[in-house]
């Protein structure tokens, strides 16, 4: 890993590379056109409007993320897509029914030059969508190929510098480790033969990773966090993120869970429902794709709570997920908690958390932070998975043996402190003694 000056700097375009052309991806090329004409704000994203501080309370030095390292500017861009529809990103905006029509007005010309490429698409993992922009291919090794000529004609045609890509496409269908995910031997077979244990979210991770291509899983799906992936980021040092961006319902509970263990104040019961009525929500609708989605979502509980730890408080409570396809919702998903929790001499109080959200205005500024954290970690000599960003995640990668840290604010300090590290800044721990006794 390199250092502070050692890191090499920003210097030319920076290709972003989006797997789907939906409600999010459409949401975030909007907002960056718009944030570049300078007639919006890049509220929500940590890399644009975030602080950190440096060195003593005392010294004041409070400095914007964006001045302290040195991330790539947002002119720089270039974007490729990939999706199963046609539409320019114009047409996907209105589709998705997101942002309002005058607000996509400032930036129609930008959103029509964005063309979608034709995608790797298998409707046995996404069974609720059905487009006609889709690549054909012998085996899914070829699809991995064209893919990745797609990306060489992008770097040649836009004179680009380097990429990062990041899936941000529908849900997969469940999928669990096999034999053919347990080396990047068994994998390429894999490819080869068109096992049905490799998903299309898997090509494109292939694709980027061969490339050399930081990668990041904003879905739930089983993707790059298999072995043989984990094994060809590390030989091709190429830095690794996921997955499933956390943006409501699950963010709030990595909010309330901390606050609940930190005044050890026991659990009974956790009761969560959503209804949308975006892409997403239509294929979350098959249960299928559904289990992958619910999957990510209950494995937060159990790792920010240490039910191992704390069986008296949290060795029995009762935790269920429910999302239900509302179309007239569209975009603005709400969400409902009902959460029992039991104080001292055990007497029970209730919260409820009534969540009217955005889920793409929430996610289009995670996006933004993955491209340019990632873009850095690969400049930066990080290569393997960056657990540093599980902020941004509902379940974040770690390595090997190692739980998951699902805690907003400890995922928060860790973040910061890897910048610091990075830029040979002192770690803030946050003791505080100095300031009332000498050491």
């Amino acid at each position: 890993m390199l250092r502070g000056n050692e890191i090499k700097k920003p210097e030319g375009k920076l290709g972003v590379l989006l797997v789907g052309l939906g409600a999010v991806s459409t949401t975030f090329l909007a907002g960056v056109e718009a944030i570049k004409k300078r007639i919006a704000k890049p509220i929500g994203s940590l890399t644009q409007m975030g602080r950190i501080r440096l060195g003593k309370r005392t010294e004041k030095r409070n400095p914007l993320i964006k001045d302290f390292v040195p991330l790539a500017k947002l002119e720089d861009m270039e974007f490729l897509t990939w999706d199963i529809f046609e539409h320019n990103a114009y047409q996907s905006a209105l589709n998705a029914g997101v942002l309002e029509k005058n607000h996509l007005e400032s930036v129609k010309e930008e959103l029509e030059k964005i063309k979608p490429q034709k995608a790797v698409f298998i409707k046995g993992y996404v069974k609720k969508l059905d487009g006609k922009n889709v690549k054909q291919g012998k085996n899914k090794m070829e699809l991995a190929e064209v893919l990745m000529q797609d990306i060489l004609n992008f770097k040649r045609e836009k004179n680009i510098d380097r990429f990062v890509m990041i899936w941000i496409a529908s849900t997969e269908a469940y999928l669990e480790e096999s034999t053919v995910h347990s080396n990047l031997k068994n994998f390429e077979e894999g490819l080869k033969n068109n096992s049905n244990d490799i998903s299309p979210s898997m090509i494109y991770a292939y694709a980027a990773l061969k490339m050399g291509i930081p990668f990041a899983n904003g879905a739930p799906n089983l993707t790059v966090e298999i072995p043989a992936l984990r094994e060809l980021a590390q030989l091709n040092k190429v830095p690794i993120a996921g997955k499933d961006l956390k943006t409501g319902q699950t963010m709030m509970k990595t909010v309330l869970a901390p606050a609940i263990k930190a005044r050890l104040l026991g659990l009974s019961g956790w009761f969560s429902t959503n209804i949308l009525g975006n892409r997403d929500g239509e294929v979350l609708d098959d249960p299928e794709n559904f289990k992958t989605k619910e999957t990510s979502k209950l494995s937060v509980l159990d790792q920010i709570l240490q039910v191992d730890n704390y069986p008296e408080l949290y060795g029995n409570f009762y935790y269920k997920v429910i999302i239900n396809y509302y179309p007239p919702r569209q975009d603005n998903k709400e969400s409902w908690d009902n959460i029992d929790i039991f104080g001292w001499m055990a007497y029970p109080m209730q919260i409820k958390v009534n969540f009217l959200c955005r889920d793409s205005i929430l996610a289009a500024p995670i996006v933004l932070d993955l491209v340019l954290f990632l873009d850095l970690a690969q400049r930066a000599q990080m290569s393997g998975v960056q657990e540093w960003l599980s902020f941004y995640f509902k379940s974040p990668m770690t390595a090997p043996k190692l739980y998951p840290e699902n805690d907003l604010f400890i995922q928060l300090a860790k973040l910061k402190n890897t910048l610091r590290y990075m830029m040979k800044e002192d770690l803030i721990t946050h003791l505080g003694l100095d300031y009332y006794e000498k050491l």
